[in-house]
């Protein structure tokens, strides 16, 4: 069986492994990345956040993104019962991006990954990891092209960033369940042509509230199509029989803010599934590999973060694996698994808060102070590890105070 050689092995060209790729590969080591999918393929989580720019500027991504002409997004508008609650990432409490891209991620996936090639890292499509062997922090990789070749790899550490493809952690029985409730998404690309009616457009993602627990995203891009999906208990698709084209219309009919936009709107392909996406592992490292982005976990779509997680987890984990190959000493536990929960737990509560109906108190109360709206603002930026921010310090119980301030301050009123 043919063997090659390199410093580090990265599984998945998504953007969790081209980041990695590129920033160990900048420090001068060799890389090989396996993909088990062909480029471009369809995944969804199509809102960035400004945060993982930072990230996607150190990788030497910007300038490919910027050409391709993607959808520039400015804010996050909340919608509910005819109520809107605007984020303008201007006007955040942390310093950094105002802003990011909206894109269709088959086209921005493969933007990166060949932007890795192009920097000599070579990217192995199609190709399936079948077995890892430990022997220290070395390893061997055996991995299976689509015509069935196989080969080994060697490698002095291993990046796992394959997203749902979660090999490291299938491979080794590291899988947990997620404490996050099993939700159903529906969704579709369309071809937005009343986009004009709605302000605001199309320069920020949409959410809206349907009714608890069940929101609809709407996501703008730079083509003319539009990105919609229906997120909510699996019960409540259940109250829409038919076809997954019959079920999505009546959806669209179902809720005020996307009857008229959407009615009779050409798909641009037939609506999808997507469900159970919530998982999480034991650990996000070992002796000779590390897991990045949604290998960690996978929260919800709701704050867009997956690509944010998956970028600046990875952003950290090749500055680790680079001082690792130095022979330097790496506390990956305090480094690594430390922050990279942080941000994943601060996500979490904002998720948690969301289906509770705690955030609709917040965003949608009768007069927001401004200086709480610029601290969320900056979470929902993606500047979840600024800890000068109450709402990221304090995320959990912030929210739940000020939600419990709101309301009573409104009864009082109510009461007068």
């Amino acid at each position: 069986m043919q063997t090659e050689k390199v410093d580090v092995l990265v599984i998945g060209a998504g953007p969790s492994g081209s980041v990695a790729a590129s920033i160990i590969n900048k420090a001068g080591y060799s890389v090989k990345v396996v993909e088990k999918l062909k480029f471009p393929r369809f995944v969804i989580g199509e809102s960035l956040l400004p945060r993982c720019m930072e990230a996607l500027t150190e990788a030497g991504f910007i300038d490919a993104i910027s050409e391709r002409g993607f959808q520039q997004k400015f804010g996050a508008k909340f919608v509910k019962n005819g109520a809107i609650c605007d984020f303008t990432f201007e006007e955040q409490h942390t310093k950094g991006w105002t802003w990011t891209w909206q894109v269709q991620r088959a086209d921005f996936d493969k933007t990166l990954a060949d932007t890795v090639e192009k920097m000599g890292v070579p990217i192995a499509y199609e190709t399936t990891v079948t077995d890892i062997k430990f022997h220290g922090s070395d390893s061997v990789t055996t991995v299976e092209d689509i015509h069935g070749n196989k080969k080994q790899i060697e490698a002095r550490f291993i990046v796992d960033g394959s997203g749902y493809g979660r090999v490291i952690p299938k491979l080794f029985g590291l899988d947990k369940p997620s404490v996050l409730q099993s939700r159903k998404a529906l969704f579709a690309h369309t071809k937005d042509i009343r986009r004009s009616m709605v302000r605001d457009q199309p320069n920020r993602i949409t959410a809206v509230v349907h009714k608890k627990g069940v929101w609809i995203w709407i996501i703008p891009f730079s083509t003319g199509i539009t990105s919609v999906g229906f997120v909510g208990e699996p019960s409540f698709h259940d109250g829409f029989p038919g076809t997954r084209e019959e079920q999505f219309r009546a959806m669209l009919e179902s809720e005020p803010h996307t009857a008229e936009r959407f009615r009779d709107v050409e798909f641009v392909f037939e609506p999808r599934v997507l469900e159970a996406w919530s998982a999480t592992t034991d650990k996000f490292y070992g002796d000779g590999f590390v897991l990045t982005g949604n290998v960690t976990e996978f929260l919800d779509p709701i704050f867009s973060s997956g690509v944010t997680l998956a970028t600046v987890s990875s952003q950290t984990a090749a500055k680790l694996v680079i001082k690792k190959l130095k022979g330097e000493e790496v506390d990956w536990e305090k480094d690594y698994m430390e922050p990279t929960m942080q941000g994943v737990n601060v996500f979490r509560s904002y998720v948690m808060a969301w289906y509770e109906g705690t955030l609709d108190t917040i965003f949608f109360s009768e007069k927001p102070d401004p200086l709480v709206k610029q601290q969320i603002c900056s979470v929902l930026a993606g500047y979840v590890w600024d800890q000068s921010n109450p709402f990221v310090s304090n995320h959990e119980e912030a929210l739940k105070r000020l939600a419990r301030l709101i309301e009573l301050t409104e009864k009082i009123k109510t009461v007068e």
